[in-house]
């Protein structure tokens, strides 16, 4: 489809790797030099695995040293990848259904870079986007104002197309609610 926006377009090219046999704390200590919340485990050049901090707070909520823990022992493997060239609705779903944040991004077999919520977040609300949305039907999410969604005019599947942005984490949801003059998730909506 021409002028469709792709994985390409809108992913981080930088990423921070890291090996199975890295310990969590050297893992932890490069993602907070770097100021970034995942690592790509690499056997080579080959993506294995992911490491985020969702994954060290598990391992801290188990009481297990991450000076002796591998990032093996506690990476989401196999790690889920797309193509650079994936339309970027299309790679958002996939995130959706598979209720992750972060994809890898690959061409010819080789990691190019890791496409996350903050991407496809960051790509919905730039000014050529906004500019874009001829064709486009509002849809209304649980205590929230309309807000643009794409008509599904190719019949093709729209599981993320109901789902709008929590404005405190980001995270893609369903069903957000008002409170403070923020639409928030149910998780944020305690805090």
């Amino acid at each position: 489809m021409e002028g469709e926006v792709t994985v390409r377009d809108v992913m981080t090219r930088e990423y921070v790797g890291v090996s199975e046999s890295d310990t969590v704390l050297g893992a932890v200590q490069l993602m907070q030099s770097e100021g970034v919340g995942s690592v790509v485990v690499l056997r080579g050049s080959e993506p294995v695995g992911i490491m985020t901090e969702s994954d060290v707070m598990d391992l801290v909520a188990e009481e297990r040293d991450p000076a002796s823990t591998t990032v093996s022992e506690v990476m989401t493997s196999p790690v889920v990848t797309t193509g650079a060239d994936r339309s970027l609705a299309d790679a958002a779903g996939t995130m959706t259904h598979q209720e992750i944040r972060r994809i890898v991004v690959t061409e010819d077999e080789e990691l190019v870079g890791v496409l996350t919520e903050r991407d496809v977040i960051s790509a919905s609300t730039s000014p050529s986007s906004i500019n874009s949305h001829q064709g486009h039907e509002p849809t209304e999410t649980a205590g929230a104002t309309p807000v643009e969604r794409p008509a599904n005019t190719d019949g093709g599947d729209t599981e993320y197309a109901n789902q709008s942005i929590c404005e405190v984490c980001g995270s893609l949801t369903h069903a957000l609610t008002n409170v403070n003059g923020q639409l928030v998730c149910s998780d944020c909506r305690d805090f």
